[in-house]
């Protein structure tokens, strides 16, 4: 199955020392499983609040199995870091349920730069990598569920379409009789 899945990573270029962490955490995943994703298949947003709008559309297109969004918004000193935070959640959960192609939320929100470094170090606890690792058991579970869906759509097409059997009358014992005679 890995050789025939296709997914497409979006990353934000704002903070691309972290994001740049974030997305070879996120191939490393998906290699390991033995999925490849070309160069075409990534494509950069300017930022975290343009991804959703990206992700989406790419969704949409009936070419991804799954989308997997990097990026990073690093608190600042004005509101402007929950204004982005929330536009790029609530736009991946929204872009992912109207699709429902798996959407992944690979970005880090952090207070401080030190934070949003340590969260896209090469090593287990990588977010690219988490949202990598989603976007794949997302797969296989819809995967799964529409297999299901499918045998069952089956079953019932049969049961609808069976012919009736018609019953064996039993014969009666004077009828038994007459044709032993």
């Amino acid at each position: 199955m890995p050789s025939e899945t296709r997914f497409a990573i979006v990353v934000s270029q704002f903070n691309s020392e972290v994001t740049h962490g974030l997305l070879a955490g996120a191939g490393t995943y998906l290699s390991d499983q033995g999925i490849f994703v070309a160069e075409s298949d990534i494509y950069d947003a300017p930022g975290a609040f343009e991804i959703p709008l990206i992700a989406q559309t790419l969704a949409l297109s009936g070419q991804y199995d799954g989308v997997i969004c990097l990026g990073c918004v690093v608190k600042g000193d004005t509101a402007h870091f929950e204004f982005i935070s929330l536009g790029a959640t609530v736009g991946l959960m929204q872009a992912s349920l109207m699709t429902q192609v798996p959407i992944t939320f690979g970005i880090v929100t952090a207070y401080t730069d030190e934070q949003a470094l340590i969260r896209s170090r090469d090593d287990a606890h990588n977010k690219g990598r988490e949202a990598a690792a989603a976007c794949w058991e997302s797969r296989l579970i819809l995967r799964r569920i529409h297999q299901t869906e499918i045998l069952a759509d089956i079953t019932e097409f049969e049961k609808q379409t069976a012919k009736p059997k018609k019953a064996k009358k039993k014969a009666s014992k004077k009828t038994k009789k007459k044709a032993k005679k």
